[in-house]
């Protein structure tokens, strides 16, 4: 018998009692940081610096999350964030060499971090440096645009560190997608906060395509590229709102449809076996609808999580039969699936990855098929196991 409560209210009682401590985080430090390589929308696989930002704690309370280990219960300084940005880059590039996009004379950035770098986009200036970083990630355990995470005054000092990457990720919840992602836009941009939506709704999608030589304007906003990270987890309407949320699917494809009118491209969250889905065959049949749902609202980007233990209320929904994680063979055929279609990019989240296997010999090839089909956007063969008899 289900324990979960019915009342959204109860439901945070409910998931909030099952928490382990949070661990102790420093506001002016990030609580991780890492360079990855990813798969770029024009197809070539580039260097990626993520940022895993310390901020106030997210308001909502999703049954599956566990992200609030590592968040603060009150707002950081004025300042904090941008000091993060600086400590993260500072340490990338002492401890791995990598440099992230810099100024180059037509896209000069105004913050100069303390340490030499390169432009992601080949500056002429410096072309013998090290590798360079042509994404940033600034993942804050919640929502970007939630003005108790990330203090809005702190939007301009933020927009001057990362302007010069070509595209710069945030996430967020779809309620808070509005008036402060078009601010953040224009920061980056370089028009100093002040809206061109307007003069975006019948540009075109990509402005990189522009002659920028008839058109000086548009060259800086060509340049760094704003994109949102929405969780949709699934497309199951019932499972949804049990997830706790506070989130349609109606709502989703409205956040959505706002970013596409405002020129800010979309990348996608789904859990693979959310909880309440504890068959395998169904768990597929709702990342199949879910990622058809996340291209129908213009998609670029669909990024594959499989659900994982760890935050105290999965392993409660666990006891009573309503949660399992998923299969790694799930995993794999979803993927198959999102990138057969051709419709954007699919990303398998490989972290932790080895939990989800039952078998130590194919695993390490497995891992590879994905890792590569993550980099390809290609589904390569299918592998047969002769131990375990898996076809994957």
């Amino acid at each position: 018998m289900s324990v979960y409560p019915e009342r959204a209210v109860d439901r945070d009682r409910w998931i909030l009692a099952r928490r382990s401590p949070r661990g102790l985080v420093d506001p002016q430090r990030p609580h991780g940081f890492l360079v990855e390589k990813e798969c770029a929308e024009s197809g070539e696989i580039v260097s990626t610096a993520t940022i895993f930002l310390t901020n106030r704690e997210c308001p909502w309370r999703c049954v599956m999350c566990d992200l609030w280990k590592n968040t603060l219960t009150e707002t950081v300084p004025v300042g904090a964030i941008p000091a993060q940005i600086d400590y993260a880059l500072s340490e990338l590039h002492r401890r791995a060499g990598v440099s992230p996009a810099h100024e180059s004379a037509d896209h000069p950035c105004e913050h100069e971090p303390a340490f030499e770098n390169v432009c992601g986009r080949e500056s002429s200036r410096r072309r013998d440096a090290g590798p360079t970083l042509r994404q940033i990630k600034l993942y804050n355990s919640g929502s970007f645009f939630d003005p108790r995470a990330i203090p809005p005054e702190d939007y301009s000092g933020i927009a001057d560190r990362v302007r010069c990457f070509e595209r710069v990720i945030v996430e967020c919840h779809p309620a808070l997608v509005g008036e402060r992602c078009l601010k953040f836009r224009d920061l980056l941009s370089g028009s100093g906060g002040k809206s061109r939506s307007s003069r975006h709704q019948d540009a075109p999608t990509d402005l990189r395509n522009t002659d920028s030589e008839t058109n000086p304007s548009l060259l800086t906003s060509a340049a760094t590229r704003l994109e949102v990270a929405m969780g949709l987890e699934t497309a199951n309407p019932l499972v949804l709102e049990k997830l706790n949320k506070r989130m349609t699917l109606e709502h989703f494809s409205r956040a959505a449809e706002f970013l596409r009118q405002n020129d800010i491209a979309l990348r996608v969250f789904i859990l693979v076996k959310p909880p309440f889905i504890v068959d395998e065959a169904q768990a597929l049949h709702w990342a199949e609808r879910s990622i058809d749902f996340a291209f129908d609202c213009d998609a670029s980007v669909v990024s594959l999580i499989p659900t994982r233990f760890g935050n105290g209320a999965l392993e409660g929904l666990a006891a009573t039969g309503e949660f399992s994680p998923p299969k790694l063979a799930t995993l794999e055929s979803a993927t198959d699936y999102g990138i057969a279609l051709e419709r954007g990019r699919v990303f398998a989240d490989l972290w932790d990855v080895e939990k989800f296997s039952d078998c130590a010999e194919c695993f390490p090839k497995r891992l590879e098929r994905l890792r590569l089909m993550n980099h390809e956007q290609v589904v390569r063969p299918v592998l047969q196991c002769s131990h375990c008899g898996t076809d994957s």
